[in-house]
């Protein structure tokens, strides 16, 4: 432990980022997987909505600095990939229908 006053108020206020910064990436890799899921179920409108949150999520975590730019244009980018190709698919058989 720091004999400095600043330093140990530094400590304390160390911990409670570390601990709001855990808890923001929780919450963001919950909607990231809720994205998935949605996918996975073939539920289009659902996954249009839960990719709305995540994007939200992902540019406030860069915002706050918690992830790096690059990293969130890549997960960005393989979300949209996924409801992208989900679209596609859920549109082709009704144009084989008609």
């Amino acid at each position: 432990m720091a004999n400095i006053k600043s330093q140990k108020k530094r400590i304390l206020t160390a911990e409670k980022r570390r601990q709001a910064n855990a808890s923001f990436k929780s919450k963001m890799r919950t909607a990231i997987k809720k994205v998935k899921v949605s996918v996975e179920a073939k539920n289009l409108e659902a996954a249009k909505n839960d990719l709305k949150l995540a994007y939200a999520l992902i540019d406030k975590s860069v915002k706050n600095k918690i992830q790096k730019k690059n990293w969130a244009a890549n997960h960005k980018s393989q979300l949209a990939l996924l409801v992208n190709n989900l679209e596609k698919e859920l549109s082709q058989p009704q144009e084989a229908q008609a």
